[in-house]
């Protein structure tokens, strides 16, 4: 029964092997819970999609969904919203999970829609993230991404104190990613930034500028710890 199952999942993820203390009673009812989610997936028919053997958590929703791209073996947990109004819209690639509760929205408002967010493949992203798309956002291949990270693609005017913050517009670079990252837990990533490839960020980091490929980064604001280099 494992090693049928194994083969099953193996189909998402190459690497895959059910831990040897795993029940088979705790397979079976982790099998259940994926045929729900696999159900779900079933109701991105309605939104003109074909499924791609999507797996959709309960209480999952989108917005603008004919401006939304993704690949096969898409995984969103429950709660997940994802917002694809853009100049290009919303693209994720193939094997992506995207954890409960996290919202994926490209513009916050209708008089100056955002760009695009573009999500590689292989990425896997943990709960309650944020992901804004106002300037454009890229997340590399390979990436692992903890709990609540947050980007935020766009900076708000300040320069006129006689004038309201909300009325002075906005700026708006982008953020990019590289492949191969680990971002940890509450990593905030601001406008302007971009994350070489192979980076580590460390929990709770503030990313308010630019990091060449293979850095460990910390902090408040976030500075280079180490370089990343082969044993």
């Amino acid at each position: 029964m494992k090693t049928l199952f194994e083969n099953i999942i193996r189909l998402r993820n190459p690497n895959f092997s059910f831990d040897p203390d795993i029940s088979t009673s705790t397979i079976m009812a982790f099998t259940w819970l994926q045929v729900c989610c696999l159900i779900r997936g079933l109701k991105l028919i309605f939104y003109g999609k074909q499924p791609k053997t999507a797996l959709l958590g309960k209480g999952v929703s989108f917005f603008n969904a004919s401006q939304l791209q993704f690949g096969k073996y898409m995984r969103l947990g429950d709660g997940v919203h994802i917002s694809a109004l853009g100049k290009k819209g919303i693209s994720i690639g193939n094997n992506v999970s995207i954890g409960s509760y996290s919202r994926l929205i490209v513009s916050a408002s209708f008089n100056d829609i955002g760009e695009y967010i573009k999500i590689g493949n292989n990425v896997g992203m943990g709960e309650y993230s944020y992901l804004g798309g106002a300037g454009g956002l890229e997340i590399g291949d390979e990436c692992i991404i903890g709990q609540y990270l947050s980007c935020h693609p766009e900076n708000h005017n300040t320069g006129n104190i006689q004038e309201s913050i909300r009325h002075q517009g906005v700026t708006r670079k982008g953020i990019k990613i590289g492949k191969n990252c680990w971002i940890g837990s509450k990593v905030s990533i601001l406008d302007g930034v971009e994350i070489g490839d192979g980076c580590i960020i460390a929990a709770g980091a503030l990313v308010n500028k630019t990091f060449p490929p293979n850095s460990v980064i910390g902090g408040v604001p976030a500075r280079i710890l180490k370089q990343r280099t082969n044993l």
